[in-house]
């Protein structure tokens, strides 16, 4: 099929009212040897639909329009503006540039890059902000004046551990020969067996991990009578003398940590709570660091008990100089929120 051939087929379609995509479609499936672009059917598609009935060679602009004028350059980052996510073959479209002009634009004038977007927490709003610096500046410099000490911080939280491993997508990819169907993985279902572990460590350490009866779900009783309290006699038993004296708490903000039953407990035991600041995963060591590390080594277990085993062989067999490092990025953590004026950084850290 030549040329004008096509054309006339963008012709007629267009006239039907058919999509530039769908038309695209209809010929790459019709001669899919050809190497026709979706930007040539866009530029005939506009072409037909401001009036122009030719179906000749569309005149081509000289020199200016090929090289990175400067009203090539303004062109093109007003296009990118006000479609950020646009490709170089809808620049090409809209410009007629060449595929080479438009990348030395993009990103020897314009210094752009494509990158793809970053999930965040929350949205947060200036109060949040201002929170998140407030209370990175206050435990940090309680750290830094030797008022805090990081050995003497016990944090924790809970997670959800799934009893089946499916690793992720690129773990699971596997060599397949020529023909061969790749192989296949069942995805999650609402109901895939899983269970609730609570772990609790310091820069030494785990100090204390349970687990939850399945199909109970955490609240400030749950958490305090199957959490707190066998988290407080072991450490009684750890620190025969002390007991919990004098050792600083970190839990995230979840609802039934900051219930009033909790803190009572908490300050009747002789804990000194740490503020954690507001939607801040990342500021977590359990988060940004602990249950990540364990269930990228777990292996698929049949029951809680054996996953319990699976999870505590794990712990136990992280070197103590991890935990303590991992204290360290802590405070490291907490000097990049403070560098960012309470900003998500963790798109930062390499």
């Amino acid at each position: 099929m030549i040329n004008e051939n096509i054309r006339f087929y963008v012709k007629i379609r267009h006239r039907l009212g058919i999509s530039i995509n769908e038309i695209f479609k209809e010929l790459k499936s019709a001669i899919p040897d050809s190497n026709l672009s979706l930007s040539t059917v866009t530029r005939w598609f506009n072409h037909f639909k401001s009036g122009n009935e030719s179906l000749k060679d569309l005149p081509r602009p000289g020199r200016p329009i090929t090289a990175s004028t400067q009203p090539n350059i303004d062109l093109v980052r007003n296009i990118i503006q006000v479609n950020p996510w646009c490709s170089y073959d809808e620049i090409e479209a809209e410009t007629l540039l060449s595929r080479g002009t438009i990348f030395n634009i993009v990103h020897d004038c314009l210094k752009l890059k494509k990158v793809t977007w970053r999930w965040v927490p929350h949205q947060l709003t200036e109060q949040n902000r201002q929170d998140r610096l407030r209370i990175c500046q206050e435990n940090l410099t309680k750290f830094k004046e030797g008022k805090w000490r990081l050995y003497d911080v016990v944090t924790g939280d809970e997670s959800w551990f799934f009893h089946r491993k499916i690793g992720s997508k690129q773990s699971n990819a596997s060599w397949v020969a020529e023909g061969q169907s790749p192989r296949t993985v069942v995805k999650r279902h609402q109901f895939e067996p899983k269970t609730m572990f609570s772990i609790f460590f310091k820069s030494s350490g785990v100090v204390h991990l349970t687990y939850l009866e399945s199909g109970k779900t955490v609240d400030n009783v749950r958490y305090l009578n199957d959490c707190l309290k066998p988290l407080v006699r072991t450490l009684n038993e750890l620190r025969p003398s002390t007991g919990t004296n004098n050792l600083k708490f970190h839990h995230d903000n979840a609802r039934p940590h900051v219930h009033s039953s909790v803190i009572s407990y908490l300050e009747r035991q002789n804990f000194i709570i740490m503020n954690h600041p507001p939607y801040s995963p990342h500021l977590a060591p359990s988060d940004f660091w602990l249950f990540d590390y364990i269930k990228q080594r777990l292996d698929t277990q049949p029951n809680v008990e054996s996953l319990a085993k699976a999870i505590t062989a794990i712990v136990d067999s992280i070197p103590k100089q991890e935990y303590f490092k991992t204290f360290e990025k802590w405070i490291e953590r907490m000097e990049l929120c403070i560098k960012h004026e309470g900003h998500y950084f963790e798109h930062l850290i390499k």
